[in-house]
């Protein structure tokens, strides 16, 4: 927050000699008019968080599910993960969020279902849907990468399939999987951004809804930027505290 602030304050400050031109008074917190302006953008990052979070989660859990069939040793349960991935790799973000915004609750109907989907509940289900394609992939070479003796191991010893993957496998691939984890949750954040197309109520809506009023894109946009460089230097910065935590960053 103080840093945004401040970034602010710097930018209108180097405008302040050639108003003519630059108009950062619009985000100048020194004024009553900027601070509000302030507080409006920031007011969407909380949704744009939450967004996030809860997407990525389910991105995280669906992830694992579908990339378990590609560890199958028949053909016909490979095919399912193949098929999953492969389709929803292809379809581009803005479309499957329109699809799934304005289409879904048209096939809802068509069985005979009254669901209507919120830009928040759209918006989420979009981006786990999409990120959980690359989830699975990431989820499959990680467990891929652990040796195969160690879950023959784990089978002399008594234990199941899932039993294998809860206690042996799947506690070593985390380790490994972790660091792209996290570059796919700053994914799901940046993406975010196309919620707004929808009515979502987050940072990139909230500053649409501020040029149209203010008619300063540059000014604006820039601050929107600086807000979602703070996100992503924090979630950066959270991921490499929780590597040395458990040792993802080891070397050798």
């Amino acid at each position: 927050m103080r840093l945004v602030l401040s970034l602010a304050a710097l930018l209108a400050l180097s405008g302040c000699g050639s108003s003519d031109i630059w108009g950062w008074y619009v985000v100048n917190p020194m004024t009553a008019s900027g601070w509000t302006n302030i507080k409006f953008l920031v007011n969407g990052m909380g949704a744009t968080i939450l967004l996030s979070v809860i997407a990525a989660s389910i991105s995280i859990v669906l992830g694992l599910l579908v990339a378990l069939p590609g560890l199958s040793e028949r053909r016909g349960i490979r095919a399912i993960n193949r098929f999953y991935v492969e389709i929803v790799r292809a379809i581009p973000l803005l479309p499957m969020l329109f699809w799934v915004f304005y289409g879904l609750p048209i096939v809802f109907k068509s069985m005979g279902l009254s669901i209507q989907i919120d830009p928040f509940w759209g918006a989420i289900i979009t981006l786990a849907l999409s990120d959980s394609a690359f989830t699975a992939e990431i989820y499959r070479a990680g467990i891929q990468s652990i040796a195969k003796g160690q879950a023959e191991a784990a089978k002399t010893v008594g234990l199941n399939y899932f039993q294998t993957m809860r206690y042996v496998v799947l506690p070593q691939a985390i380790r490994r999987i972790l660091p792209p984890l996290a570059n796919q949750f700053i994914y799901i954040v940046k993406m975010s951004a196309f919620a707004s197309v929808i009515g979502m109520q987050e940072l990139t809506r909230r500053a649409n809804e501020l040029v149209v009023t203010e008619y300063r894109p540059l000014e604006i946009y820039s601050l929107l930027i600086v807000e979602y460089l703070v996100l992503v230097l924090i979630i950066s910065a959270g991921v490499r505290w929780l590597e040395r935590k458990m040792g993802s960053d080891e070397r050798g």
